[in-house]
């Protein structure tokens, strides 16, 4: 888990936030949320930081920052790692201080008390489920995202679980991207298949994966002939 420094500071614009030097904050949220309301809490951690990273000290930083801790804490909560649970949920906690109820609209009541509650006996996770994570209103899972946010969540899923990945679902992330604005989809087809069909993630994992083989040998050979 990360450990960088950070200290609080005043709130930086949000929109600003969304630098070109990482995934769009909100598309990072929702990829996020849905892992995390999905069961798949330390992969909800993958987006999160891939937008956290480049930030500067502000209001996103530290909500983003306390996501993380707050997913931190339930896997070491749920792994029995009684220390780490606590840290990780004070950390949530101070991310937290002072973000209002509901920064980008994430919903932050439930995730401070859950963290309070973590800090003071981690081993409520064994009497309780973690909270719901809440955007706008709404749960995302995965058959509420959009593509940006589902290329976000499929490499951090084949990440977390056996028909899958990881590097190969990042190379059709990226293929799927390409096809945007051509009137081809089988990446990003593939890509909400894996997210949304659990039964047959590793044929769908398998099919993808010859995909994206194909498609990097016939950008080799049309290398090779220049």
């Amino acid at each position: 888990m990360i450990d960088r420094d950070s200290d609080a500071g005043a709130p930086a614009d949000e929109e600003a936030a969304d630098g070109d030097a990482g995934p769009s904050v909100p598309d990072a949220l929702r990829a996020g949320a849905a892992l995390f309301n999905e069961g798949h809490v330390l992969a909800a951690h993958d987006p999160w930081e891939s937008a956290w990273l480049p930030l500067d000290e502000g209001t996103d930083e530290r909500l983003l920052h306390g996501l993380i801790a707050t997913a931190a804490a339930i896997h070491h909560a749920a792994a029995r790692n009684w220390t780490g649970a606590v840290g990780c949920a004070g950390n949530a906690q101070a991310y937290f201080d002072d973000l209002g109820s509901a920064p980008r609209g994430v919903h932050l009541e439930p995730l401070r008390d859950w963290c309070r509650r973590l800090a003071a006996d981690p081993e409520a996770i064994e009497r309780a489920a973690p909270p719901t994570l809440r955007i706008d209103g709404s749960a995302p899972r995965f058959g509420d995202l959009d593509l940006p946010a589902a290329l976000l969540a499929a490499p951090a899923l084949a990440g977390a679980i056996a028909p899958g990945d990881e590097g190969t679902f990042e190379s059709a992330a990226a293929l799927a991207r390409e096809e945007r604005g051509t009137g081809r989809t089988t990446f990003a087809e593939l890509v909400f298949a894996f997210l949304r069909t659990p039964d047959a993630r590793p044929q769908v994992a398998a099919r993808l994966a010859d995909h994206v083989e194909l498609a990097e040998r016939k950008r080799r050979d049309v290398d090779d002939l220049f």
